[in-house]
């Protein structure tokens, strides 16, 4: 795996402007099955894939945090929301809350996480790659093939099977 996340950046950027094109059409003429078929290609790669193997989502980047993830994560750590802020948020220039650092504070060294079962609702949906209306979050899965070996995978396995 640690191979595989090392050229994984090179392979996105090598694959950037075939996927970008290839997104493009998919916008103006999304297949009408097209979320059946996310969900499917989604569930069919994470049957092989282990996130607990690669982790690179939690080491390389951080969740956007809502206010219910603050909310309910904080209850779950014993803390009051502005605490958990404190402790472990930062405003980015988006006006968002994000985590002050990576690799993520809940990251384990068995790449497990702390927070799991009440973990940001980013993280529960990442790579996003089976949610609804696919085609309008083509910009973020650019930018999560780079990151997520699986989402690369899918999006590879979609340009076999989709012709826009």
């Amino acid at each position: 795996m640690e191979n595989e996340l090392k050229r994984l950046p090179q392979r996105a950027k090598e694959k950037h402007v075939e996927n970008k094109k290839f997104f493009a059409k998919l916008k103006k003429r999304p297949p009408k099955n097209l979320d059946y078929l996310m969900d499917e290609l989604h569930e069919s790669e994470f049957e092989r894939t282990d996130c607990l193997t690669c982790a690179n989502c939690c080491k390389t980047t951080g969740p956007l945090f809502t206010s219910a993830d603050i909310e309910r994560i904080a209850k779950h750590l014993r803390l009051r929301p502005a605490e958990f802020i404190q402790q472990y948020l930062r405003v980015d220039e988006d006006n968002d809350h994000v985590l002050q650092e990576v690799p993520c504070a809940f990251l384990g060294d068995d790449n497990a996480c702390f927070i799991y079962e009440v973990r940001p609702k980013a993280c529960r949906e990442f790579p996003h790659t089976n949610r609804k209306k696919f085609h309008q979050i083509t910009n973020l899965t650019l930018k999560n093939v780079a990151i997520c070996p699986a989402a690369f995978n899918i999006v590879e396995e979609m340009k076999r099977r989709i012709k826009p």
